[in-house]
């Protein structure tokens, strides 16, 4: 039998950089992900990990570089690629006085999709939220706007997801819900995830490729099965230098 061709790459990153005023916030990123990867990248405060995310979720714009998503270059076709993304964040760009619900059928219009009503019920159930459909953003807990934030982001059925430290604040209990809400996604296997994170072990757990950020520079990258924890931890020390505590 002759050997199964490997999918083609859904995101390109070619030489991004990102400048503000004089300060380099990334420098010359190159990375390669295939429909289904799972790619966390860590790094100590400061490093560009949320610079790169919201670079290539299209709410800023590289200093030059250039991205591809679904062989869509983002400067030529922000809206296009806009439509493929989806963005889990410690902001979860939702709004207080509006209830879960409302919410959701807010962003279906701004995507323009049909049986938003439906679709809006149906991941409603998936992030456990049913119960609390008709209550007010505002009363909810920091865990359960992390939930309704992956309702939000999965609304317009996005083949990217973008998770940028999604646990910041979450409880023990929250922190298990979003992880088998994250788990179910996986087992999906029609997302390609980056998310960025403190946490070593939970990433290293979720992922199949491993990244280190370390002022605005790639400095490590492997494959999740080339690496043991133990070793990775070491080599994410060595980076960084010891500079940050968890």
């Amino acid at each position: 039998m002759g050997k199964k061709p490997s999918s083609p790459p859904i995101i390109i990153i070619r030489n991004l950089n990102k400048e503000f005023g004089k300060k380099k916030a990334l420098i010359k990123i190159n990375l390669t992900l295939k429909e289904g990867d799972f790619l966390t990248i860590f790094g100590p405060n400061g490093a560009g990990k949320t610079t790169l995310i919201r670079i290539i979720s299209t709410i800023i714009s590289p200093t030059s570089g250039e991205i591809e998503i679904n062989n869509k270059k983002l400067s030529q076709d922000p809206l296009e690629i806009r439509q493929q993304i989806g963005l889990v964040s410690h902001n979860p760009f939702l709004y207080g006085d509006l209830t879960a619900y409302e919410n959701l059928l807010f962003y279906g219009e701004m995507f323009n999709l049909k049986r938003v009503k439906e679709r809006a019920d149906q991941l409603l159930k998936k992030v456990g939220l049913s119960h609390r459909k008709f209550d007010l953003v505002r009363t909810f807990s920091r865990g359960m706007l992390q939930r309704l934030s992956i309702a939000r982001a999965l609304l317009h059925n996005p083949s990217i997801l973008l998770l940028d430290e999604p646990y910041t604040g979450l409880d023990p209990l929250a922190t298990q819900i979003f992880d088998e809400i994250i788990n179910s996604l996986k087992k999906e296997r029609c997302h390609t995830f980056i998310m960025t994170s403190h946490d070593l072990e939970k990433g290293f757990l979720f992922s199949n490729r491993l990244a280190i950020l370390v002022d605005g520079n790639l400095v490590f990258e492997t494959d999740q099965k080339k690496i043991s924890p133990e070793n990775f931890k070491k080599i994410y020390w060595e980076k960084v230098k010891g500079d940050e505590i968890f």
